[in-house]
């Protein structure tokens, strides 16, 4: 390819990968884009050659190196503090990942599911009770895993409108500034309420646990704990919330597919993995080479920006037959939409419940869902950040 491809570029239907991608699944499993800046670097669009160089420890998350590769200037400007877990290596990011594993755990998640279950139940009988039509992403798709999250930290619910602006501050502004600000915002909100819960009685959530593991242990690391509750809140209720509103609108463009999955709810947490494989949500994972790697024929040398296109790699013809269809029946569970190797999603068990109950309990209670809206007026986000509907108007 003489002219590489630009990275990110935006979706042209909300559930498919970019069409001027389209030369990059033709150049598997390696090639070169270019990102915002005109930086070369390398895009990782084969799903085996993906999962070998996620899981090999000379690719680096650290996005506080000069030679990281960003996908916008905002990006590029903040880089200021550590994003924990998902921008730290090991030993560090291996630290911070046993201190929270067993929150997580299937056993863990599998004692919440009566939690989110109230919680899906609650917000669609306050649907009922309104009426149609309603904005699906900030009547459902967003407080199921909003409440659920901050259930989970003991982070207080009464909050969410000032850290959820705060989050999609985080990660949509249109400037480093917009960026920056917001998380000196997010870091002083929950850094005070971890001093007040280390100061007061205290409470059962997670917070207060790492709290009184860390004092216990003599190894309390106040900008540590904010830091990880950082990425939890914001992470933990923007990834679910725009697969739900994404997942939800594409089912309504499917109804063959959404009708089967009425015919057979057996089907759904089959149907949740290939959801998550066809819709890629989090597209374009960053790393940067710390040494030289040989891979699928091409070298990889130091310094060099490594982009992976999970849109294109979960698209792969060579791991999914027929990857631009829809398909209950497929084993999907290896697509890389949670990532994979060490970096792999911590709260992909949570995402998964999370995804089963709320679109059976919103298929189920409001079984004439529709759009509300013609499906081309419809907006959704843009590329260089977490896909998914900007809203989502539906009536039943």
């Amino acid at each position: 390819m003489t002219d590489p491809v630009a990275f990110p570029q935006d979706r042209t239907c909300p559930y498919h990968p970019p069409a001027p991608y389209e030369p990059l699944r033709r150049t598997r499993p390696l090639t070169r884009v270019s990102l915002y800046d005109g930086r070369a670097v390398w895009v990782v669009t084969g799903h085996a050659a993906a999962r070998t160089l996620l899981a090999d420890p000379r690719l680096s998350s650290d996005r506080t190196r000069d030679d990281f590769p960003h996908p916008s200037a905002r990006f590029a400007g903040n880089t200021r503090r550590r994003t924990a877990l998902l921008g730290v290596d090991d030993p560090e990011h291996n630290a911070q990942r046993r201190m929270l594993i067993p929150s997580f755990s299937v056993k863990r998640v599998a004692a919440l599911r009566p939690r989110i279950q109230r919680t899906a139940d609650r917000l669609i009988d306050a649907l009922v009770e309104q009426g149609p039509p309603v904005d699906l992403v900030h009547a459902f798709a967003l407080p199921v895993p909003s409440i659920v999250i901050c259930d989970l930290l003991g982070v207080p619910y009464a909050d969410h409108d000032h850290f959820e602006a705060l989050s999609r501050q985080l990660l949509r502004g249109p400037t480093a500034d917009d960026t920056l600000a917001a998380r000196d915002a997010l870091d002083a909100y929950l850094g005070d309420l971890i001093d007040a819960k280390r100061a007061g009685p205290g409470g059962d959530g997670l917070l207060d646990e790492l709290i009184a593991r860390q004092e216990a242990e003599g190894g309390y690391d106040r900008d540590e704990l904010t830091a990880l509750a950082v990425i939890l809140l914001v992470a933990g209720h923007e990834t679910t919330a725009n697969m739900l509103s994404l997942g939800t609108f594409t089912l309504l463009q499917h109804p063959e597919q959404l009708a089967e999955l009425r015919d057979d709810p057996g089907l759904l947490p089959t149907a949740v993995e290939e959801l998550m494989r066809f819709l890629s949500i989090a597209d374009g994972m960053l790393r940067v080479a710390v040494e030289d790697i040989e891979v699928a024929g091409a070298r990889i040398e130091a310094s060099d920006g490594v982009v992976f296109s999970t849109s294109v790699i979960n698209r792969d013809d060579t791991a999914f037959a027929a990857p631009d269809t829809l398909d209950w029946h497929r084993p999907a569970r290896h697509h890389v939409a949670f990532g994979f190797g060490v970096h792999q999603c911590l709260g992909q068990n949570l995402a998964r419940a999370e995804m089963e109950i709320a679109l059976r309990t919103l298929f189920e209670r409001l079984p004439g869902l529709r759009l509300a809206a013609p499906p081309e007026r419809i907006p959704f986000k843009p590329g260089d950040t977490l896909q998914g509907m900007l809203e989502l108007p539906v009536t039943w």
